[in-house]
């Protein structure tokens, strides 16, 4: 109980108070020494400037289905703003490996980054240093913002734009990938079906030189005819329209397959040929992906570093570890007499 009683007796002459007062000189150089430092530090520190683009991704994918197609449903208007799928789906383009590659390249940020090109770990320096550098952050609204930070202004702003742009290029190289694809397999289809209905008129046609052109209205006038001369004894008639007959017996059949089967392949042809129009379309025709808001300007300001807030921060932790280390020292003191 007596050892208990005299550390807390201890503890209270302890006071925070006192103990600031006793330590105020050393606390207050070191303070100003903190402030000095941290000001200079701060000073040597390169500036960095920030420039924004905010986009909207758009809905609408296929060119064929939005402004082509008869049955056009909302989510393929052209002009709708799109929604969370879409932003995050802008988001994933714009981390892709193709956008920074196009970006370090044409700006060198190997060397703009000052990264040593013989380093062995220099393209992990220089994906850190463009993650640091360069975020892409999907809004409360919905929309994506970029923001690039750098020390040149006016690199800040062409980068942004950059990305922006190649957002675009890079999506739809993506689809137009895919588009060539369907485009090849749907004009292949439709040229073979064009060339089988080709071969189909041209034996139509050839049952039409031996005469059969209606087989259903053919085959009834000819066979009254044939009675007529019959009935009137008109041999000459009556041999004429048997090899008439003969022929209608022989190809008739023929001949309606052929202009059944013809009337079929050539709506299938019709349908064939929307979706190669459509697809044609889709491989060859250019549609923004995005709604720029704003574009990146050159900023008048820097963003980074905010002085004030370092000599602040520095001089408080400086501080706090100072009088932490005091108390260390002082109890281990005590420690050590008692």
């Amino acid at each position: 109980m007596e050892q208990k009683a005299q550390a807390t007796e201890d503890f209270n002459s302890l006071n925070i108070l006192y103990f600031l007062y006793k330590w105020r000189k050393p606390l207050i150089i070191i303070a100003i020494a903190a402030v000095v430092i941290s000001s200079i530090v701060s000073l040597t520190i390169r500036p960095k400037y920030k420039s924004t683009v905010i986009l909207f991704p758009a809905t609408t994918n296929s060119i064929s289905k939005a402004l082509l197609s008869e049955t056009n449903f909302k989510n393929d208007d052209v002009l709708a703003f799109g929604a969370e799928e879409e932003a995050e789906q802008m988001l994933q383009i714009l981390n892709s490996d193709e956008i920074r590659a196009k970006i370090s390249e044409k700006y060198n940020l190997m060397k703009h980054y000052g990264i040593d090109s013989t380093d062995k770990f220099k393209r992990t320096k220089l994906y850190e240093e463009f993650q640091s550098s360069i975020t892409f952050k999907r809004t409360e609204y919905m929309s994506v913002k970029i923001e690039v930070m750098d020390t040149d202004p006016d690199t800040a702003a062409l980068i942004a734009n950059d990305i922006a742009a190649l957002h675009d290029s890079t999506k739809i190289r993506m689809q137009r990938e895919r588009a060539l694809q369907a485009l090849n397999i749907v004009k292949k289809e439709f040229l073979s079906k064009e060339a089988e209905i080709n071969r189909m008129a041209d034996s139509v046609k050839m049952l039409n030189r031996l005469g059969l052109y209606d087989y259903e209205s053919q085959s009834e006038v000819t066979n009254e005819q044939y009675a007529i001369a019959l009935a009137k004894g008109d041999q000459r008639a009556v041999k004429a329209l048997e090899e008439k007959l003969k022929i209608i017996a022989n190809y008739g059949s023929a001949y309606v397959s052929f202009r059944d089967n013809l009337e079929l392949q050539r709506k299938q042809l019709n349908l064939l040929k929307t979706k190669y129009e459509g697809a044609k379309a889709d491989a060859e025709q250019l549609l923004p992906q995005k709604f720029v808001v704003s574009n990146a300007f050159p900023a008048e300001k820097k963003s980074y570093p905010v002085r004030w807030i370092i000599v602040m921060v520095s001089t408080i932790t400086t501080l706090l570890i100072s009088v932490i280390g005091i108390l260390l020292i002082e109890n281990f003191k005590q420690f050590r007499a008692k």
